[in-house]
């Protein structure tokens, strides 16, 4: 059997098909193809349940012509758009639709009505494959670093082990916690802190490491994504924002406290781990009445308050950080 799998963007929802595409592997031994954007196509090269990765730059078109020389059994499309919309229509193949919930998410966005599923995007991502008889194993995410990208944290710039990540990073402004607070909460920690984001967290995390105290140590825009992913896997704790490192971290089952601010965990995409275990603590400001104000974020705060972020406890957020530390190193 040969499946096709679609998932455009971005980082973190494609580590949230990982389960789908061990589950085809493993349980049907399907050849598993999937269908990505260029600069996202690193996440799945890698990984050993997927046999070929399909990259577009801007349109699907680039690759419709190879796609359907594929004459694939089943199409599963995980980003549910008008684009994979036109690939299955193209492709002309069976094909199954996860639910995007995109009502419920209007809902609580808008009416602050919760008719949310009650369950993780990742049950629904398996829904599109229990036609083929394919069912969650249990067993949480999956991400696969390559073994030129490993970081070697007693040799690099940066601490050595034991040391807290922080994913300082996101798309959106009203995703993040202002600097000042980052600061503040390295201020606190007890071990050392490696921020992490992208090239356009660099000056940020300038910023929040002058002022974060001298453990801080700022290595956003010097690492790929898998080597971020490296430094994750090898922190005690990973204290992040709804962003993809928070997912990447889930994958390595790694004790995470994730921040919220616009966003709410009951969209469906807090930090996924394996049946039975749970190291996740959120912190969100409870009872906002503009609050989730987007299903994905804004650049500045619709209200002008910022109060989803302003105000978080940064003690309390610090205070959690070293207390899963002292936990761990007992």
């Amino acid at each position: 059997m040969k499946i096709l799998v679609i998932r455009f963007s971005s980082i973190g929802d494609i580590v949230l098909t990982s389960p789908v595409l061990r589950c085809l592997k493993q349980q049907l031994g399907a050849e598993v193809h999937f269908l990505t954007k260029e600069r996202f196509a690193t996440i799945v090269r890698h990984n050993p349940h997927v046999d070929r990765v399909f990259a577009i730059r801007d349109s699907p078109s680039e690759v419709i012509a190879l796609l359907r020389r594929e004459r694939y059994d089943r199409v599963l499309d995980l980003h549910h758009n008008l684009r994979s919309r036109w690939v299955k229509w193209a492709l002309c193949r069976p094909a199954r639709s996860f639910y995007k919930a995109n009502l419920e998410k209007w809902l609580l966005v808008n009416l602050k009505v919760d008719a949310m599923p009650d369950r993780h995007i990742v049950h629904r991502y398996m829904e599109t494959a229990h036609g083929l008889g394919v069912r969650y194993d249990g067993q949480g995410l999956d991400y696969f670093i390559p073994p030129d990208e490993e970081v070697d944290a007693h040799q690099w710039e940066g601490p050595a082990p034991p040391y807290v990540a922080f994913a300082i990073g996101a798309n959106h402004a009203t995703k993040r916690l202002p600097p000042e607070k980052m600061a503040d909460i390295c201020r606190h920690l007890n071990l050392p802190v490696v921020l992490l984001g992208g090239a356009e967290d660099t000056s940020r995390g300038e910023w929040v490491a002058r002022e974060g105290g001298v453990r801080a140590f700022n290595a956003c825009g010097r690492l790929t994504l898998h080597q971020s992913a490296s430094v994750v896997r090898q922190a005690v704790v990973v204290l992040t924002h709804d962003t993809g490192l928070m997912h990447i971290a889930a994958a390595f089952r790694k004790p995470i406290i994730s921040l919220w601010g616009n966003t709410v965990p009951r969209f469906g995409m807090y930090p996924f781990y394996p049946d039975g275990l749970e190291r996740n603590t959120s912190f969100e400001v409870q009872g906002l009445s503009c609050r989730p104000c987007s299903k994905i974020g804004h650049d500045h705060c619709p209200k002008k308050h910022f109060r989803c972020m302003c105000d978080l406890d940064t003690l309390a957020i610090a205070a959690a950080v070293n207390d899963q530390c002292r936990t761990l190193n007992s």
